[in-house]
């Protein structure tokens, strides 16, 4: 392995054409055992994989020339070092822990009224220099985990996932810089085969809370930084599935399909066949297949020691069809692929399993179809959040999101306004969720001062450079996620105007001809040049009922939807019904998702009275902030339905199937 760039430097803060430096290309979420008797034995963890959260050494900086720049060398035998440091939980928030300040803000970015920051010249270029690697207000927090290599781990090469980190971090392990990373909310990963070693490894990890990223991820939230979602350490065998791009077809006659994999392969020349085993419901066995190596198509990767191997397409006749289905009638039917590589001497030497679905999505005479049936999207959007640790969600937090969604009869989300950990999309499709897998970009305080359209200074715009950007933000919300049935729609991202960067990013998921649906809504606020260009939908926010209508009656363009709309603040959804009806006057009205699900909301300890509550934005003296907006949800930030909720059961429930 050669890492291409060996020393860190400190100016890609400020440059938005840097944003991933030694990077892992980003592939599919599977996992993978070394054969089916570890997978059965280890059922929930692949000894392939090892947990590094829990608690890590920490020191806490307001600004990055107060930072201890050399910290990721120094001796961590010393106690004298070790008294250097705090020590705070991974994963989690930095403000949570006790540091900085919470912030929330929904439109405008969060130094507005305190520096004057823009992101492009009147020529279009980036002028940043400086702007965060010299600012006086710009917090790092400065991590260090010290661990081994657990004695079952097997693996020729290592590598170190970081599942979500916000908002731009540098990684050094034994010393040695290892990568650097924007895009808060999708994985990545960096090779550490070549400084890694059995024992005492020091990994040093410096996150600061903004960057040129910081013009990309203005959503509607609180502005927090850290390590919020797990980091692992992975060990790939010598022959390895490193990418898996799984392909099904359910035929018109939604009884029969079809199944295709492709393969980014590691080893090629190691590996003697593969086989592919696919297990329907009621565990049965719908197809087992195996070829020799020699026998398949196989394609050049173009990065030396990968190599693309296409499977044979298998035909199915006999296939049942993946789709919403409310409580309490059950779940979707799921079919459980197991791909198995076996090196030179027929010894399996990688098992990767995963779970796949069948359904078909298409657009006819503007009305959206899934399995031959009008799709009718009864939905929300869904912020990730806990009220005692902000973002860093766990497993329970998403089994309880899950059971107040299926049981107010909601059949879609979307994941507003950025990818959701990687263990949502499959809950998603387990339960029959549909989603909208939104890439994580919303530049609202580009183009939108004080509720006026306004973007002389909009990003992406039509710039190259924050082109480059936010296409890397898509193709890695592509390559993750890209083979769960759950998700009908790739959206763009939010509240970005529209310009010539969204029209790439466009072009970029209709290049991957998945079946999907593309959707973007900002380009109802820039049509010209670009209506025809952008989005298979017709796509608003807060859409009057007569609005929609006049839309639908005046020869339209594309389905129309909702990607928000009853806007759930105080004592909401009256009127909900004026929407709903729309669905039985036209076929072209796809529904919408309602924002949103949960409030956003922090438990404190109130000052005076030494109760326990929850507070807001603007309950912190945070300023500039949208205050109460974050208080939208159709529940409270603990989960406790509030009294509209009876208007989405009733009505979602008449309409979500």
């Amino acid at each position: 392995m050669i890492r291409e760039i060996t020393k860190a430097d400190l100016g890609w803060l400020d440059d938005p054409s840097v944003f991933g430096v030694n990077r892992v290309p980003a592939h599919s979420d599977h996992t993978f055992w070394a054969d089916e008797e570890e997978a059965y034995t280890f059922r929930d963890k692949s000894l392939f994989e090892s947990s590094l959260v829990g608690d890590w050494n920490f020191i806490y900086s307001v600004n990055a020339s107060e930072r201890p720049a050399d910290f990721y060398s120094w001796d961590y035998t010393d106690r004298a070092v070790l008294d250097k440091f705090d020590t705070i939980e991974v994963p989690g928030h930095i403000e949570i822990a006790g540091y900085d300040k919470f912030h929330y803000i929904n439109t405008c970015y969060p130094w507005e009224g305190h520096i004057f920051r823009r992101p492009l010249d009147r020529d279009g270029n980036a002028v940043l220099t400086g702007s965060f690697a010299k600012a006086d207000y710009n917090p790092v927090g400065s991590y260090v985990k010290v661990f081994d290599i657990p004695e079952k781990m097997n693996g020729t090469d290592f590598r170190i996932r970081f599942e979500g980190v916000e908002q731009a971090y540098y990684v050094w392990l034994n010393g040695t810089f290892i990568g650097y990373s924007e895009d808060s909310f999708t994985p990545h990963e960096f090779l550490v085969t070549d400084v890694i070693k059995e024992k005492g490894n020091v990994l040093a990890v410096e996150v600061h809370k903004r960057s040129t990223a910081a013009f990309l991820e203005d959503q509607d939230f609180f502005r927090f930084f850290g390590i919020f979602r797990p980091v692992k350490l992975i060990a790939t065998p010598k022959v390895h599935v490193e990418d898996l791009d799984i392909r099904t077809v359910l035929n018109e006659d939604n009884a029969s399909g079809s199944i295709s994999v492709r393969l980014k392969l590691k080893g090629f020349k190691e590996a003697g066949r593969i086989s592919m085993s696919v297990t329907g419901p009621g565990e049965k066995t719908v197809l087992e297949a195996s070829s020799l190596i020699g026998d398949l198509k196989t394609e050049d990767s173009g990065e030396g020691e990968f190599t693309y191997i296409t499977l044979p397409e298998h035909k199915l006749d006999e296939v049942r069809p993946w789709s919403f289905i409310p409580e309490p009638k059950g779940m979707p039917p799921l079919y459980y692929i197991r791909i198995s590589v076996f090196d030179k001497e027929d010894k399996c030497v990688e098992l990767v399993p995963y779970a796949v679905g069948f359904r078909r999505i298409e657009i006819k005479d503007n009305v959206v179809y899934l399995n031959g049936k009008r799709l009718r999207i009864c939905g929300v959007n869904r912020h990730e959040w806990d009220p005692e640790r902000g973002r860093a969600i766990g497993f329970m937090d998403m089994a309880k999101d899950m059971d107040l969604i299926r049981k107010n009869n909601i059949n879609a989300v979307r994941t507003c306004h950025y990818p959701d950990r990687i263990e949502w999309y499959g809950y998603c499709d387990l339960y029959g969720i549909y989603m909208m897998a939104e890439t994580n970009m919303e530049t609202h305080g580009s183009w939108m001062k004080f509720g006026a359209i306004d973007p002389s200074w909009n990003v992406p715009g039509n710039s190259q450079v924050w082109q480059e950007a936010v296409l890397d933000r898509a193709k890695s919300n592509y390559e993750w996620f890209k083979n769960h049935t759950s998700i009908i729609f790739w959206s763009l991202g939010n509240e970005s105007f529209a310009g010539e960067a969204i029209v790439e990013m466009n072009r970029f998921f209709k290049s991957k001809n998945d079946g999907r649906l593309v959707h973007y809504e900002g380009v109802s606020m820039n049509r010209e040049g670009y209506e025809d260009r952008i989005s298979d939908v017709e796509s608003r926010m807060y859409a009057k009922p007569h609005e929609i209508e006049e839309y639908l009656d005046n020869d339209p363009k594309k389905p129309f939807i909702l990607c928000e709309y009853m806007h759930c603040m105080g004592n909401s959804l009256g009127g909900f019904n004026s929407y709903m009806k729309l669905f039985d006057k036209y076929e072209s009205f796809v529904g919408g998702f309602i924002w949103d699900f949960k409030d956003q909301a922090i438990y404190v300890t109130d000052e005076i009275t030494g109760k326990r509550v929850l507070r807001y934005g603007g309950d912190f003296d945070d300023r500039p902030a949208d205050n109460e907006f974050s208080q939208n949800g159709i529940v409270f930030a603990d989960r406790t339905e509030k009294p509209g909720i009876q208007e989405v059961r009733y009505y979602y429930g008449k309409y979500n199937s």
